[in-house]
């Protein structure tokens, strides 16, 4: 299967596409840039928006269309894109990071529209134990409020929820862990709990970078560093990879008419490209699966 150019941008760090289906358009954004994406299938109209600061996860908000939750360097903010090309941000709650130089990393929402979202050192190479994930909901007793439920890890990603949304999905991309974990979620209270070893990436080719869950409950994540996406049963089973024509694929997000298109943003590094000149680019994958309606956040 031959991965299809959607659009050659050479983001830097594509990262957290979201289909929107009442527009027919796929967003994602450009970490370090500050970028804000969209495009417009039918069209192939592209637009973009910057930020004050860097963006790294978004989720639609349920009942506002046009505005987004996202993580960015000091916490989450609520955003919506302007005529000029800025985005508008107002502060939701702020982040206790444990050092400097971090900013948020992968996120999204489960089946309920709690907005989950991990934190890491901007300095991978330091290997500081320092991400936390967090979950984010409004409480009526409590008010708005930012709570850690994990802690002591270096690059948190692939958050996913199963169809049910019973089981949650998060793994470490550092190379020292590369580990994918499940859990059993109550969708009532928004707990994981039964920690366990989902997939050891170490063995497979790519590290655990963002990931998607498909209507058959299959978990799919990206391969980064070996140019590929990953497909998992509800087991932990290797099911399929399929390549794309870049190193660092980063997430992916099924999106299209009827969910069975795969969308896959990725990062363009430094140095020679000459072996991948559409390094940073958004990718269309057709799998012959369908995925889900991304939940929108609740907030």
């Amino acid at each position: 299967m031959k991965a299809e150019l959607v659009l050659d941008l050479q983001c830097a760090t594509g990262e957290s596409p979201v289909w929107r289906a009442d527009e027919q358009a796929l967003y994602w954004v450009d970490i370090p840039a500050r970028h804000l994406h969209r495009w417009h299938a039918p069209t192939g109209e592209h637009s973009r928006w910057t930020g004050d600061e860097m963006l790294a996860c978004i989720a639609p908000r349920a009942g506002h269309p046009g505005e987004w939750i996202a993580g960015m360097e000091s916490g989450l903010f609520a955003i919506a894109t302007r005529a000029d090309g800025t985005l508008a941000a107002s502060p939701i709650a702020s982040a206790a990071h444990a050092e400097h130089g971090m900013r948020f990393n992968d996120g999204r929402c489960d089946r309920q529209g709690r907005f989950w979202a991990g934190t890491m050192q901007m300095d991978m190479a330091a290997a500081h134990e320092v991400g936390r994930v967090y979950r984010y909901q409004a409480d009526v007793n409590a008010g708005a409020a930012l709570r850690p439920q994990f802690e002591q890890m270096i690059v948190p990603n692939g958050l996913a929820f199963s169809p049910d949304g019973k089981t949650m999905y998060l793994s470490d991309s550092h190379p020292l862990v590369q580990t994918i974990w499940a859990f059993d979620y109550d969708i009532d209270t928004g707990t994981p709990h039964g920690r366990r070893v989902f997939v050891d990436m170490k063995p497979l080719p790519g590290r655990p970078d963002g990931a998607a869950v498909d209507a058959d409950g299959c978990y799919w994540i990206c391969g980064n560093d070996a140019g590929l996406v990953h497909r998992f049963t509800p087991e932990g089973k290797l099911d399929r990879s399929l390549e794309v024509p870049v190193k660092k694929p980063a997430m992916c997000a099924f999106g299209g008419p009827q969910l069975d298109t795969l969308y896959v943003t990725s990062i363009r590094p430094g140095g020679d490209l000459s072996d991948q000149p559409l390094a940073g680019g958004v990718f269309a994958l057709r799998p012959g699966i369908k995925g889900l309606p991304e939940p929108e956040c609740r907030f």
